[in-house]
This record gives structure tokens, sequence and C-alpha cells, in this order.
């Protein structure tokens, strides 16, 4: 298992278009991929490949989150989902 923390930098978090780029990006990847927010202390993983679930955590901007993968392309999925998060999701 490979897991990886950073912090939202988007100023409207991981809204609706942010969010589905993120879930397709995580649809890209064999492995099983989840998402926290790290800043709850008693924060669920959810699956990343789920907008439902990914919209539930209401993730704002300087939200600290945990991105974790497991399988066979573990390691290339969350270095892909956290660039994406670490770029802003090309937001201003």
């Amino acid at each position: 298992m490979t897991t990886v923390q950073t912090i939202v930098k988007n100023a409207s978090g991981l809204h609706a278009r942010p969010a589905s780029d993120f879930v397709v990006k995580a649809k890209a990847f064999q492995s099983a991929v989840t998402i926290r927010d790290a800043d709850r202390p008693a924060g669920t993983a959810v699956n990343a490949k789920s907008i439902v679930r990914l919209l539930s955590l209401g993730i704002v901007k300087g939200t600290r989150v945990e991105i974790a993968a497991d399988g066979p392309d573990e390691r290339e999925a969350v270095d892909a989902l956290v660039a994406l998060i670490d770029s802003g999701f090309g937001e201003a």
C-alpha cells in the first residue's frame, strides 16, 4: 500500500468539476484507491473512484487529504492524483 498526504490548493476545493477530474484519473488505475480528510481524526477513507463518495467529504481549500492505493500500479496512482491536486486543477 502506498499513502501520501497533500493539501488542496484550489480556491473551490473538490467541488463538482475537480472531483470529476479526480475520479476520472483514479479510474485510470487498476489499484484500489481511497481518499480521506486527514484533518479529521476519525476521517473515513472513501472510494476515490466514486464521485458521490468524494463529494460527501466536503473537501475545501486548505484541507489536508490522504490518498492511498493498493494494487499493481499503486505508486503511479498516488503520484498522479497528488500531482493533480497539487496542480490546483487548472484553477486560478
